[in-house]
């Protein structure tokens, strides 16, 4: 298997927004599923070219994923302050996962935080369901940093997403 990263195209956004919303509604990440606010974000990948990196998992002329790399603070950065990066919506099509495409996504993100200026870690938040993903960041040398967990929508008392680290 030839899996190939690289920015993603503008006709490609519209096949990634779905595989992301995708993969967030099937795992059962979306607390309001096919209502819940955060699935036109998941979708939107346009919005998020504008303001981040968006790269996507390619085999064969076929999108098998994507993650947006958000080098610094702004208007995509959930977590990353000063001297970090962020790592956000990784998504792989349910039918390609297993294959490496998520793992060559988050060292892609990874290769891209080292080669930016005063970039010393990158930072991520994760559902604490994602067990999967826990497994890619974990074998990376990302580390739980609890410190940090929070929750983006504070009227849900039981979500908290859990936030990892790699120091560069």
């Amino acid at each position: 298997m030839d899996i190939v990263i690289r920015p993603a195209a503008p006709g490609e956004y519209g096949i990634l927004g779905e595989i992301t919303a995708e993969a967030y509604l099937r795992d059962g990440l979306l607390d309001f599923g096919e209502d819940d606010s955060y699935l036109h974000e998941l979708k939107d990948v346009a919005r998020r070219a504008a303001a981040a990196e968006v790269l996507v998992a390619v085999e064969r002329d076929r999108v098998l994923g994507g993650v947006t790399f958000v080098s610094g603070s702004g208007p995509m950065a959930d977590l990353a302050g000063p001297g970090e990066a962020e790592i956000r919506m990784l998504a792989v099509d349910r039918a390609a996962r297993g294959r490496g495409a998520g793992e060559a996504l988050v060292r892609a993100c990874l290769d891209r935080a080292r080669a930016t200026e005063g970039c010393v870690r990158v930072v991520l938040s994760s559902q604490p369901t994602m067990y999967s993903a826990h497994r890619i960041y974990e074998r990376l040398g990302f580390v739980r940093t609890p410190e940090r967990d929070w929750n983006p929508v504070p009227e849900l008392l039981d979500l908290t997403l859990v936030t990892y680290e790699l120091t560069l």
